[in-house]
């Protein structure tokens, strides 16, 4: 599953709020409450994000692996 958790403490760090995003980024109330809820967002958003808060894509989005997936397929180069 991908964590938007880190978004919300760089928001903090950076004393924005979801206003700043709306006014600033142009990021609607409707992308802002999938992520409240850690659903699926465009690249396009996650790079928007970067821009407005000025940092990088691990200060905004984190992938944590669902309990259920304990035997994920692991991808190895020939």
């Amino acid at each position: 599953m991908i964590s938007y958790e880190p978004l919300w403490r760089t928001m903090e760090e950076k004393k924005a709020s979801t206003y700043t995003l709306q006014v600033k980024g142009g990021i609607s109330s409707s992308t802002i409450r999938r992520m409240k809820a850690n659903e699926s967002v465009s690249t396009n958003t996650l790079d928007a994000l970067c821009k407005i808060l000025g940092c990088k894509l691990h200060d905004v989005a984190e992938y944590l692996p669902d309990v259920e997936d304990d035997d994920s397929v692991i991808l190895h180069d020939a």
